[in-house]
């Protein structure tokens, strides 16, 4: 067989050293990074990048294609993609040697950048991302070379007998320690991944830290919800929300492990006395405990990007005032403990809504994928610009002087939520003829929903009937009762707020600043 043909033989046994070699220095870069820093992970630091990097559209389209579902979307993505470039090195190392490895070298060289991009890097984070690099070429060039054994230049003078040229005979015996030694290269790798990504997502010190946490009884509790604030209709919205129902959307691939101990919040910038309290003294203050709604500003017309619920907290204007803010300061520059910045103004810190740095959520401790031990709640705003997570740090500064994560991205800067309805309930599309109960939720935060009307056929609008209301700052759900009649039926909402302002009509992205326009379902009666 000629050289050529061999380096043509054997391409599904390269394509699975290539998957072998990348998946063993994935996991070694797993393993280092658990022993360094989580954000120095491969994998994630890349990822990150990418959500970090992607242009507004492509992070809209994720979120508006897989929703609350967008990180695992991700996930999956990353990997099909790493499997099919790893798969194409064992090709290219073993028709070009050494394209191979330096595609895989080329990726350890992102990896590092990438890890190095992440907030408070070391010159340690390049470790996992080299080192896993390495490990994948030299894993990838032993394969290779087992896959050809009777290649090997004989010593000189020596007497040799060529082996008979035929792909059957040379697999015999070669393939079989090709097999094992990709076998076992593969499970030492799933170990050795396994082991690193316990290590990096152990929130067992976060769990426990969270379970000992005993609530204080809020100073100011939130008001009851008085009778007829929830429909309590099978398919409508409840009123409050529950943790596990509540929506998460941010950019955090790996949630933040912080534990009371490691929580601080450092209070600075524009400021006369720069302050840093602790879990201790925060949570001695008095404490304040409102239903306050908050929405995504990704949350298209008719989506389900928003919800409800009781937060106990500090308000933040009290720990504003013990820094005492500057003149001139309009921005509270709020940063996660994973680098995240939020941009929120002053003006709605202090005006006298329930502004709150946020410990409690429905009566437990923050879950820890929505900010334990410590974020934010500011009604009436946009949560890119208000509700930041895992809050560390607070910047007083000026918009002139500074942006955040997405207002960086194209973002408007002050994030006011628009007012918007929305039709929940019948969910199934085809309907008998006769009443049929719609009912739906609206909302016009810090402002108030006075009316909702709802419209069949473009027809005229008609009023529905408003549950009673709880605060300016939580939604408020609405009924209408449709005598339906056979044929196919649209039927539209639209609110008013408390000072006459009429939902938009006209139908706008959420891209740059909230999505506007009128939630419309097709129903079918039969």
């Amino acid at each position: 067989m000629t050289p050529d043909a061999r380096t043509r033989g054997h391409t599904p046994a390269a394509a699975l050293a290539g998957l072998v070699a990348v998946g063993a220095g994935l996991a070694v870069g797993e393993l280092v990074a658990a022993l360094i820093d989580p954000a120095a992970s491969p994998y994630f630091a890349v990822g990150a990048a990418v959500v970090d990097h992607a242009p507004t559209v492509g992070r809209e389209f994720a979120i508006g294609t897989f929703g609350t579902a967008d990180k695992p979307a991700l996930y999956i993505g990353m990997g099909v993609l790493i499997a099919i470039i790893a798969a194409g090195c064992g090709i290219a190392e073993r028709r070009r040697p050494p394209l191979g490895s330096v595609i895989i070298g080329v990726f350890g060289a992102i990896g590092v950048l990438a890890a190095l991009d992440r907030p408070d890097s070391r010159w340690t984070f390049v470790l996992p991302s080299v080192l896993g690099a390495a490990v994948a070429v030299v894993v990838l060039r032993m394969l290779l070379t087992l896959l050809d054994p009777t290649d090997r230049e004989a010593p000189v003078g020596a007497d040799t007998v060529s082996p008979p040229d035929d792909d059957a005979t040379r697999s015999q015996g070669v393939g079989r320690r090709f097999v094992l030694a990709a076998g076992g290269v593969a499970a030492l790798a799933v170990v050795v991944g396994t082991v690193g990504r316990r290590m990096l997502a152990d929130t067992a010190r976060t769990v426990a830290d969270r379970t000992r946490i005993v609530l204080p009884t809020p100073r100011s509790a939130a008001p009851p919800v008085p009778p007829g604030a929830d429909l309590d209709l099978p398919g409508a919205t409840p009123f409050v929300t529950a943790n596990d129902d509540f929506y998460r959307i941010d950019t955090a691939l790996q949630v933040p492990n912080l534990t009371t101990d490691d929580w601080s919040l450092r209070i600075h910038g524009l400021v006369d006395n720069e302050i840093r309290i602790g879990w201790d003294e925060l949570l001695a203050m008095p404490m304040t405990e409102r239903l306050v709604t908050l929405t995504c500003v990704s949350n298209d017309v008719g989506g389900d990007l928003i919800d409800n619920a009781r937060w106990l907290g500090v308000p933040m204007k009290t720990l504003l005032d013990r820094a005492g803010v500057q003149a001139g300061a309009d921005m509270l520059l709020s940063t996660s403990s994973d680098g995240w910045t939020c941009g929120t103004p002053v003006s709605a810190v202090t005006d006298g809504r329930d502004a709150l740095l946020v410990v409690g959520m429905n009566g437990e401790p923050l879950p820890v994928e929505h900010g334990f031990p410590v974020r934010q709640v500011v009604p009436g705003l946009y949560g890119y610009v208000s509700a930041t997570k895992w809050v560390v740090d607070w910047e007083l500064t000026r918009f002139a002087d500074a942006e955040a994560y997405w207002t960086t991205r194209g973002w408007s800067a002050l994030g006011p939520i628009k007012l918007a309805s929305r039709i929940d309930r019948p969910t199934d599309s085809r309907q008998s003829e006769g009443e049929i109960v719609l009912a739906g939720t609206a909302w016009a935060q810090h402002t108030g929903v006075a009316a909702v009307d709802v419209r069949i056929d473009e027809g005229p609008w008609q009023p529905a009937e408003l549950a009673t209301e709880y605060s300016v700052d939580t939604w408020r759900q609405w009924r209408y009762v449709w005598s339906a009649t056979p044929g196919e039926h649209t039927v539209e909402c639209r609110a008013t707020d408390q000072n006459g302002q009429q939902q938009v009509e006209a139908y706008a992205a959420p891209i740059p600043d909230g999505a506007t326009g009128l939630d419309s379902r097709i129903y079918t009666i039969d």
